[in-house]
């Protein structure tokens, strides 16, 4: 009997020491860092509409390819889908109902996928912006499809991996909000004119550019931040990716893959691509390709300095940020329909006349019965890297302002992300008025918003590095 005892005791001992063993190794395979990527090309019809505040113009033929690209990131409990769209905007409510249809088909909390818009002018018509030129809605029920795709296709790809990423400076955004000596602001303007009075705001040339590979060194994706309005082909009547695009192509042809290529833009609202300092001529493809080239130029130096880190600390979390809405006073619904009413009989009206006429009006009429908007804030950790996003063209001060109080070594801000809240001005911003400051249907948020935003990004952030 005893021997059958010892012998049951042997047994067992060896029974859970094995049974350890398959738990260790499970466990430590699900910790294992996995990095997944995709692409996918997403297209509009010729002779639909192009995006443009200003314009009313038809897509006469593709320049470039659009593309959403994706990384997909996962260790232990961890999960998170980036993607980047080459489109102008997306609606908050469109994209909650993109995540939940990407989130079941890829098996993904939707609240883990970021939706990202490289802001481009030269992509379909998402955001009603032109009182006559309506959302491309066919055009989104062909992107929901493509996304979901693109999700899935990330996830099923994932692979153990390893991220890097470097840090360096590439000036391709400008102030863009010009003061005059009257006290009233515009975006854009002659600054050589006497009455000139200096830039409203300053400016962010901070690139990030960051690596994904295998655990071979196989170069899986690439992923690049700066702060800038992409506007070369803006009005041109051209579907292109503007200078992502050409990036991403100049890119590839130098890795030899194509492998995807994701821009994230930053705090944007009253950045420009053109220097209000220092006006250049040139020709659109002239612009291009010297936007393209520094951007190129730096990430690649960038590459060669990057070390890479296979398990490095995954850490999100996110605040649905409630904020109150500004209202259009009297005087401007009173002119705004008087405008209206004269563009509706044909009159040749000005251009941004008719648009601070119908943001007044799409204003009062989609908001006034709820005057408040949820902005999501997400903070992600990867490593000692920080990226904060929010749904905003946020003016670049409050980019700065985030990344002065991360407690990260290097920190990302993106706008265009989760929706679509408009833009986010500063004080001096609303005081100055215009089209990225009056009280209109994209920049509508209350004046503290923005204030708001960083306080919600810097709680967030202290939260994921308190360890």
């Amino acid at each position: 009997m005893i021997q059958i005892i010892r012998i049951m005791n042997k047994y067992c001992t060896a029974l859970l020491v094995q049974l350890f063993f398959l738990f260790s190794v499970s466990v430590a395979q699900t910790e294992v860092f996995r990095i997944g990527t995709a692409t996918k090309i997403i297209n509009n019809e010729v002779g639909s509409y192009v995006q443009g505040a200003g314009t009313l113009r038809r897509a006469t033929q593709i320049r470039d390819n659009l593309e959403a690209n994706a990384m997909y990131f996962s260790k232990g409990t961890f999960r998170l889908l980036m993607v980047s769209c080459d489109l102008v905007g997306l609606e908050s409510s469109f994209v909650v109902r993109l995540r939940e249809a990407m989130g079941v088909a890829a098996g993904i909390s939707p609240r883990n996928i970021l939706i990202s818009c490289t802001h481009t002018h030269a992509g379909p018509s998402l955001l009603r912006t032109n009182y006559i030129m309506p959302v491309d809605t066919a055009y989104m029920e062909r992107l929901q499809q493509w996304m979901v795709d693109l999700a899935s296709e990330a996830v099923k790809t994932a692979r153990p991996g390893k991220i890097g990423w470097v840090k360096g400076e590439a000036q391709i955004g400008f102030n863009r909000r010009v003061t005059w000596a009257d006290g009233t602001h515009t975006m854009h303007g002659d600054t050589k004119r006497k009455d000139f009075a200096g830039l409203e705001g300053p400016v962010d040339p901070q690139h990030l550019a960051m690596f994904a590979s295998d655990l071979k060194g196989k170069l899986l994706a690439v992923l690049y931040n700066n702060t800038t309005h992409p506007t070369i082909f803006y009005g041109a009547g051209v579907y292109s990716a503007d200078f992502p695009g050409e990036v991403r192509k100049m890119i590839r042809n130098r890795i030899g893959n194509p492998i995807p290529v994701l821009f994230l833009n930053g705090a944007q609202g009253d950045i420009s691509i053109e220097n209000m300092l220092d006006h250049r001529t040139e020709t659109v493809e002239e612009k291009l390709k010297r936007v393209s080239e520094l951007v190129v130029s730096k990430t690649m130096e960038l590459y060669k300095k990057v070390t890479y880190d296979d398990d490095p600390v995954l850490k999100h979390d996110y605040q649905d940020l409630k904020v109150a809405l500004r209202s259009p006073s009297t005087e401007q619904l009173i002119e705004g329909r008087s405008i209206l009413a004269r563009v509706d009989k044909g009159e040749n009206v000005g251009i941004m006349e008719t648009i601070l006429a119908y943001g007044a009006i799409r204003l009062q009429e989609l908001y006034t019965n709820n005057p408040f908007e949820i902005l999501p804030v997400h903070a992600v950790r990867i490593g000692e890297l920080a990226i904060v996003t929010e749904p905003c063209e946020l003016y670049c001060q409050f980019g700065l302002d985030i990344k002065r109080r991360s407690p990260a070594s290097t920190t990302a801000v993106v706008g265009l992300t989760d929706g679509h809240g408009g833009y986010c001005p500063t004080i001096y911003g609303i005081l100055g008025g215009g089209y990225t400051g009056a009280p209109i249907s994209w920049c509508r948020l209350e004046p503290y918003a923005g204030y708001k935003i960083v306080e919600t990004a810097a709680r967030l952030l202290n939260g994921l590095f308190r360890d």
